[in-house]
């Protein structure tokens, strides 16, 4: 870090309005989670990603597990999750792991997320499989989320071998599938590298072939110098490929090394963008400035 770094974080913090300024939620719920996951060492995204909600999450018997490591093998430019193109290799152990802290930690509704693992062969698909199953025969009143990567990647990536992966985690019979989308078309390039717009909504197109049951939910995260239009265009955009739920937050900058933010959307901003997602036909919206993609999941 050099010596003006401090002096910027500085005035990027003080920038930050009022309302993205909150409480973290009680010491003693996040230290009890936190001694759990190190216990077993496995990982969550409301810890790697500093969540503003995680305390908020973990009280109403809700988290959200980062499955195989915490190096991804993308390096999205919004991202808190570290880079790497040589993650740590599968601990064969970690749906077990997961499983027992999710039985000790009394957790109703679970999400399970992963980085992305380019490196594997079927991009970890049965490694949520895995998880998932081992994760009901200890809690089977346990409702589980699946928030996937786009799982095309690999030598001869093609739809079919996506289809195939996504159609894994489709026949475990996820409670919702999630993947996001996160910024609108325009942004795509230099705020996901190694993401596809089309290729985003493909995933989520896809599990409706395989399965028009489940619930399938998307995410955006503004604040990159996206307008108003484009952000309804891409609801719009998800609605086509019949995706069922939304979430819209803020994007706020973890480290000098991430995107800067553009703009800090108001929460007027999020009730009228939330107000046309209703409108649209999603079934359930979650628009706000400290939402993120697990927020209040389990309703």
């Amino acid at each position: 870090m050099t010596s003006s770094q401090p002096a910027e974080i500085k005035a990027e913090i003080m920038a930050m309005p009022s309302w993205l300024r909150r409480s973290i939620g009680k010491a003693s719920e996040i230290s009890t989670v936190q001694r759990i996951i190190k216990q077993r060492q496995i990982h969550t995204i409301c810890e790697e990603g500093r969540c503003p909600n995680r305390g908020e999450c973990y009280a109403q018997k809700t988290a959200t597990f980062l499955l195989m490591g915490p190096t991804c093998t993308r390096a999205c430019a919004f991202c808190q999750v570290d880079k790497g193109h040589a993650p740590m290799p599968l601990d064969p152990e970690e749906a077990q792991k997961v499983a027992e802290a999710v039985q000790l930690l009394g957790l109703r509704y679970v999400v399970l997320t992963s980085v992305a693992r380019d490196d594997l062969p079927d991009q970890g698909a049965s490694h949520f499989v895995q998880t998932m199953t081992t994760i009901r025969q200890l809690n089977p009143d346990t409702q589980i989320e699946v928030l996937t990567p786009d799982f095309w990647g690999g030598v001869g990536a093609s739809e079919t071998t996506q289809r195939q992966r996504l159609a894994m985690i489709v026949q475990a019979q996820p409670a919702c599938f999630n993947h996001n989308i996160e910024t609108v078309r325009r942004l795509t390039g230099p705020v996901r590298r190694g993401a596809k717009y089309d290729r985003s909504l493909r995933v989520l197109a896809i599990v409706k072939e395989l399965d028009a049951t489940i619930p399938t939910k998307s995410g955006l995260m503004l604040g990159h110098g996206e307008t108003v239009e484009e952000v309804i265009t891409t609801m719009k955009d998800l609605r086509a490929v019949g995706c069922d739920r939304i979430t819209i937050g803020q994007y706020m900058r973890p480290s000098l090394d991430h995107l800067p933010v553009q703009k800090y959307w108001t929460p007027a901003e999020f009730d009228q963008l939330g107000k046309i997602a209703w409108e649209m036909g999603f079934t359930h919206v979650r628009s706000a400035p400290l939402v993120r993609s697990s927020y209040h999941a389990g309703e």
